[in-house]
């Protein structure tokens, strides 16, 4: 089942970017004041949208193994913590690329940058706990505490451009308007690469959680059933 799932969530992803390449670059115009540099929009927001998405995963398998859940709610919030915290780091090295072009400089203490650095930096203790906590009941109930509180950041990012001051521009998609300040065919464009990001983590989140979790491996043709060496016994 979940190598059926991978492999149709890869083939959709790769579809998908297909669409995103011919209307990222092709389709959609170049902004009328940021100029080429606008197209950065359609990786950054969904790289954006899908570390927030990782980040509710790993909040909702936290409170399972809170609640004992375990060994595949354990391998699916890391699964989506290590996506999560990929998308935040491409979401920050994009914003300085165009933050640099936008305003001249590759960091500004803003709250929204200042914010999202934040929230990398609480998933990366996330992991490492996880690292340490190994197979102990008590320390895996611990980390998935602070996974489960550190879902808290996520809204403090997203509206940070309203609630201070910022360098920022408003939140293009899950605004508070239901008219988002964007041409019809740049939001088409944007609204591409937000499947395309979604799909293609779905796919990382299926894939990795099977290699997490004991007793199956991960091969290049897909998922396999149990790893024959781990459910071989001593003789």
């Amino acid at each position: 089942m979940a190598g059926r799932l991978s492999r149709v969530l890869g083939l959709a992803a790769l579809a998908s970017t297909v669409a995103l390449l011919l209307m990222g670059l092709v389709v959609a115009p170049p902004d009328a004041l940021q100029g080429q540099s606008q197209r950065l929009m359609y990786l950054h927001v969904p790289a954006a949208w899908t570390a927030f998405a990782a980040f509710g995963v790993v909040a909702v398998c936290s409170v399972a193994v809170l609640l004992g859940g375990r060994d595949r709610m354990w391998a699916v919030g890391g699964a989506a913590a290590e996506l999560g915290v990929a998308m935040t780091g491409l979401t920050l090295a994009e914003g300085s690329i165009w933050g640099h072009a936008a305003w001249g400089v590759w960091w500004a203490w803003d709250p929204r940058l200042v914010s999202t650095a934040c929230l990398f930096l609480v998933y990366v203790v996330y992991l490492a706990g996880r690292s340490l906590a190994g197979d102990v009941p008590s320390a895996r109930r611990r980390v998935a505490a602070w996974g489960a509180c550190s879902v808290l950041l996520v809204p403090v990012v997203h509206f940070s451009v309203l609630w201070w001051r910022t360098l920022h521009q408003p939140p293009t998609l899950l605004a508070p308007s239901l008219h988002p300040p964007i041409a019809t065919v740049m939001l088409a464009a944007l609204l591409v690469g937000v499947v395309t990001f979604t799909l293609a983590g779905g796919w990382y989140v299926v894939r990795r959680t099977q290699a997490l979790l004991p007793g199956t491996s991960v091969t290049a043709q897909g998922i396999d059933e149990p790893d024959r060496r781990a459910a071989e016994t001593p003789r």
